[in-house]
């Protein structure tokens, strides 16, 4: 069994530099693509690091680039840098400075995590048999910056290898957790419009009202999963808006839905579609209605090497204890674009628990809510263990 890794003491003594970037960051959150701010706090805090700098046109990601004495295997981690819009409640001294914008799924530590481990990969340099490469990724909240990364090239070529932490506030402190094989679900957008024939409310046969046949569709849509799709390999569809009509007293001539499809499998998910695009037009024409049924394509499936998953699991177990791991049963049905990554490279995503120390957990807000708190202790550990998963992954690959 290898030693524990010296990382863990490391990681403390820099453990008050990662909270003030963590809240520099966060008191400025920025949405989307362009993330400049942030990628400016990002490179103050890397500078003077022998560290290789790799940037693309379409977004302001950033990948640091540092090479070990020995040309041996290259492994990628990564840490997503853009905030939601949100208006933050949280009444932290460091709370969001901009109207309408807030670090409310921890992107914040995340970016500060791989600055930390990047400080201490690059003091263990000499000992690197390999590369690291650092993925500072901006667009991570629906729009979809670690594709555009990828597509940029600049993440070329390859690495053997790909690992990502996320924090959970709600999760016990300093558990980390994973799975092998799906994490996180696909997630798409479901559009789908219905056209009747409008008139007055008080002769609805003179009209044909899509109201009623937009309400027959979402129940559809239900049974549809119930009785058509496998529990062993299942899918969410919720139609979460419904909007039509003006006033009390008229038909209005459509009415649109728009809501959400999670999978967690690539073929549950063309299954599910095409599913929803024969419904749908088949029970608005038996009402004598016609529906256009718009499936806007969002994040694939997060699915985790297992290989990645047991080295994962047998780095922190020998870094923190085997009380330190928490193999999870179940796949969470939210979304990750870090999933774009892990189509093309082995690897793995783990959760990391930042409930405040000795509260219960389970009282704690979740990720995306405006009063999301956070345990900032949680982020040495965070950032030890990407530096031991890089450090014994060029050593040993997965073994």
């Amino acid at each position: 069994m290898n030693a524990p890794s010296p990382f863990v003491g490391d990681a403390e003594t820099l453990l008050d530099d990662l909270v003030d970037l963590r809240r520099a960051i966060h008191r400025e959150p920025e949405l989307g693509l362009q993330n400049p701010k942030t990628l400016a706090k990002i490179k103050t805090a890397l500078a003077g690091l022998p560290l290789e700098y790799r940037e693309g046109p379409s977004t302001t990601g950033l990948v640091a680039i540092l090479r070990g004495p020995a040309n041996g295997r290259t492994v990628l981690l990564r840490g997503d840098m853009d905030a939601l819009p949100l208006l933050e409640e949280t009444g932290l001294d460091f709370s969001s400075e901009i109207n309408g914008a807030m670090h409310a799924c921890g992107h914040d530590t995340h970016v500060a995590m791989l600055v930390g481990a990047a400080k201490l990969l690059c003091a263990a340099r000499d000992r690197l048999p390999g590369t690291v490469m650092f993925m500072f990724q901006p667009g991570e909240e629906g729009h979809h910056g670690a594709r555009f990364m990828l597509e940029d090239g600049i993440i070329d070529p390859l690495p053997d290898a790909a690992f990502a932490l996320h924090i959970m506030p709600n999760a016990p402190h300093g558990i980390f957790a994973g799975r092998a094989g799906p994490l996180l679900a696909s997630s798409d957008v479901l559009n789908i419009s219905v056209k009747g024939a409008g008139g007055h409310a008080s002769m609805p046969h003179d009209s044909i009202d899509p109201i009623p046949v937009a309400c027959a569709i979402v129940t559809a849509i239900q049974t549809m999963v119930t009785r058509r799709i496998s529990v062993f390999d299942p899918a969410v569809v919720t139609i979460a808006k419904i909007a039509a009509g003006t006033t009390n007293n008229i038909i209005p001539e459509t009415a649109e839905m728009l809501g959400t499809i999670r999978t967690l499998s690539p073929e549950r998910r063309g299954h599910v579609a095409r599913e929803l695009k024969r419904l749908a037009p088949a029970i608005a024409e038996a009402h004598g209605c016609t529906a256009e049924v718009r499936i806007d394509e969002g994040f694939p499936v997060t699915i985790c090497d297992a290989r990645a998953v047991a080295f994962g699991q047998s780095v922190v177990e020998e870094t923190f204890g085997e009380e330190a791991w928490l193999t999870m049963d179940n796949p969470v049905m939210g979304a990750e674009d870090f999933s774009y990554v892990l189509e093309k490279v082995p690897g793995a995503m783990f959760w990391l628990g930042a409930s405040e120390a000795g509260s219960d957990w389970r009282q704690c807000c979740g990720l995306h809510s405006n009063h999301m708190v956070l345990d900032e202790k949680v982020m040495a550990r965070g950032a030890a263990l990407h530096a031991a998963l890089a450090e014994r992954f060029l050593n040993e690959g997965f073994g």
